[in-house]
């Protein structure tokens, strides 16, 4: 069959099954099997595809249609221009998030220690040490099971500056560090059924449900970080559409200043960050 006929017949059935995105899931979906890029349907649409590459190709389309995630089927999902791998133990990671490390990098000076609280992935310590000279960083997770995908991603990367370390918050974690940087969750917990079945069904409820006001770690990691935090150092979250002005609340009601909350493209608050004038005990 025909690279574009083939092209035709993934879209038409995620389209049925009301996927999004079905034109563009079909394309990156095709590209992945056959190893070709964009330009592929376009400039050689006649290409002929051998049996094996297009069953393949229908099975994963048939994956799609039940809202499996397009990233847990090729396993890899492109953060900050770095390629990160993803299963259902992790958070996909987003573009909104890039706003987050885009924004520490304005002002990410050489050399510092930055601690990354609900890692993940590890997409945001590892694009912070990616673009930097000599910063060192330790990723901090509940999961194990988040940590090893983690860890593959700094093999991958050959990110040697980062450590990733089992932790209920900062139940583990020694020493201070110049910056802490967080996506935690987030997500009222009355809010989870209301997701997309990708979101809903796939990916991990642990790193989604931010309790019932959906500020609960941002309370429980602001209160950990003064032992943490270095004198000067910042503290940056993620945050929902509508938390700006809760966490930038809890963040000067705890003593740090120049507070900001930073918007994404789509003119949503994205981020809440502040220094802190306090100063860890182990300075």
């Amino acid at each position: 069959m025909q690279y574009a006929k083939l092209y035709q017949i993934g879209k038409e059935q995620l389209q049925k099954a009301g996927i999004t995105d079905a034109e563009l899931d079909a394309r990156l979906l095709l590209e992945f099997i056959c190893h070709t890029d964009r330009n592929a349907l376009y400039a050689h649409g006649d290409l002929e595809i051998e049996d094996e590459k297009m069953q393949d190709f229908l099975q994963l389309i048939e994956k799609r249609a039940t809202h499996i995630p397009l990233q847990h089927l090729t396993g890899e999902q492109n953060f900050m221009g770095l390629d990160f791998l993803v299963n259902e133990h992790v958070l996909i990671p987003r573009q909104d998030t890039e706003i987050l490390v885009e924004e520490i990098m304005r002002d990410l000076h050489d050399g510092i220690r930055i601690l990354d609280m609900c890692t993940g992935s590890g997409c945001i310590l590892l694009s912070l040490l990616h673009y930097s000279n000599d910063c060192s960083g330790v990723g901090v997770d509940v999961s194990e099971d988040a940590l090893a995908v983690a860890r593959q991603n700094a093999d991958r990367l050959a990110e040697k500056q980062a450590v990733f370390i089992q932790s209920d918050l900062f139940e583990k974690v020694e020493g201070s560090f110049d910056l802490i940087v967080s996506n935690p969750p987030y997500i009222r917990s009355q809010e989870i059924a209301g997701l997309m079945p990708e979101v809903r069904e796939h990916e991990p409820h642990l790193a989604l449900d931010g309790k019932e006001d959906g500020l609960y770690f941002y309370r429980e990691i602001i209160k950990g970080a003064e032992h943490h935090l270095k004198r000067g150092g910042q503290l940056f979250f993620e945050i929902g559409y509508d938390q700006g002005e809760a966490v930038k609340a809890l963040l000067v009601a705890n003593g740090y200043t120049e507070v900001a909350v930073v918007k994404d493209y789509a003119g949503l608050d994205r981020v809440v960050y502040g220094t802190f004038l306090g100063g860890s005990s182990n300075v």
